[in-house]
């Protein structure tokens, strides 16, 4: 019996040591990596082209760009005052494009909207009888065309594995809204992105679409092994999106074959999943996750350049501005960090939780809170970019609370969208 008690308490040993071992092991893995300003890395030498008042389609995707960096050199300073606002009757999610002189958006309980930028009247509505948590992309085709993804039918959450229930990628006419195609995929809260004819989309069976523009015809389909949720980016003559198996990957835009795959940093316990929208930049790919930290990933390689924490879930999709990458969290913490090396610039205490991305209009960062306002509406904060300090706030926002074209601001609040001018 005692060398029974001798050995159990070896083995006891052991297996402490063992666990022991292996717990160090995983937090040395999953500390913050501090990044490089030579390796995989070039600052541009000019800025991104701000649109011009001319421009038909000044805001044509979510993201502003293809790149979604969510940034534009626009001389457009707060404070503001509202001459419109529309009332959408539920949660405004995802900003709306701006194209021939109109507001495209969506609103959780499916209607997808057109609304006059200079009054705020509405144009036309189609009622998807789906739920909605996508901003549509505005094409050139046939006068304008307007294509947006939906989710399954209500209640959309109760199917949130994605299978054994659809969504749909429908192109409608920009002047009156007239369906031109309708193509059945998975439920997708991804919106979509539009390159020449093509159209590329994620789904929550884990797929990502290339899609022709013209008719919605499948052109190729690569499957991932979680749930896709944020929205495709390209650069550099790739594809890049993130998914819920814990991967970032890079897929060719002509095929659909996975150039490379990324992974988050491992971690103790739980899961790391990517709900964010990368933004490509610098030769970088930049993306939030629910580990609660910001990557940095190599976009020809896609070997881990950097990683930061932020003590919270970090749903948001990164602002790429002047070597600076834009983030909040769930900490309620937001952060610049420096585009090479991940180190924190600055950051604000905001008064609650950041779900939603930033955007970047000339020198001001614009982002909002889920709470901190009126019945829960949350809150919009315009912060200097350059140093974080605060420069205007306002009663209303929620997620992505900001789009813009020359001398007007598009502030989406909770349930409500305005027509903002300087003063």
């Amino acid at each position: 019996m005692r060398r029974l008690v001798i050995a159990l308490v070896v083995l006891a040993v052991l297996v402490g040591g063992v666990l022991a071992a292996f717990v160090i092991h995983r937090m040395q893995q999953g500390k913050d990596v501090r990044g490089s300003s030579t390796t995989e890395f070039t600052l541009p030498t000019s800025p991104p082209p701000a649109p011009k008042p001319a421009d038909p389609i000044p805001w044509p995707t979510y993201g502003f760009d293809a790149a979604r960096t969510r940034a534009l050199d626009l001389a457009l300073q707060p404070p503001f005052r509202p001459t419109w606002t529309y009332h959408a009757g539920s949660l405004v999610e995802f900003p709306p494009s701006i194209g021939y002189g109109r507001l495209y958006f969506s609103t959780n309980a499916g209607e997808l909207t057109a609304v006059n930028a200079k009054t705020g009247k509405r144009a036309w509505m189609y009622e998807s009888h789906r739920c909605v948590a996508a901003s549509p992309a505005i094409g050139t085709r046939q006068r304008g065309t307007i294509y947006e993804a939906f989710l399954n039918r209500p209640p959309c959450n109760a199917a949130a594995g994605g299978h054994g229930v659809d969504g749909r990628v429908i192109a409608f006419a920009a002047g009156l809204g007239k369906i031109r195609w309708s193509k059945t995929i998975g439920p997708s809260e991804s919106s979509p992105l539009l390159v020449g004819d093509r159209l590329y989309v994620g789904d929550w069976n884990g797929d990502v679409w290339a899609l022709d523009a013209r008719t919605g015809r499948t052109i190729w389909r690569t499957p991932t092994k979680g749930a896709v949720k944020g929205a495709v980016a390209t650069a550099y003559g790739r594809l890049y999106v993130g998914s819920y198996d814990g991967h970032v990957y890079c897929l060719s835009p002509a095929t659909g074959k996975v150039l490379w795959r990324a992974s988050a940093q491992p971690r103790l316990y739980g899961t790391s999943t990517f709900y964010s929208t990368p933004a490509v930049a610098y030769r970088r790919v930049y993306i939030g996750s629910t580990d609660g930290k910001v990557y940095s990933f190599g976009a020809l390689t896609g070997k881990l350049r950097w990683s930061r924490s932020t003590g919270g879930y970090v749903y948001a999709s990164p602002a790429v501005w002047n070597g600076l990458v834009l983030a909040g969290s769930y900490s309620g913490r937001f952060y610049a960090l420096d585009a090479a090396t991940g180190e924190v610039r600055w950051s604000f205490p905001a008064a609650g939780k950041i779900s939603g991305s930033a955007t970047v209009i000339g020198n001001v960062v614009y982002f909002a809170t889920l709470n901190g306002g009126a019945r829960a509406k949350g809150r919009t904060y315009a912060l200097d970019v350059r140093t974080g300090k605060q420069l205007w706030s306002f009663p209303d926002g929620k997620y992505t609370p900001a789009v813009a074209t020359p001398g007007r601001l598009f502030l989406i609040g909770y349930g409500q969208v305005y027509g903002m001018v300087p003063g």
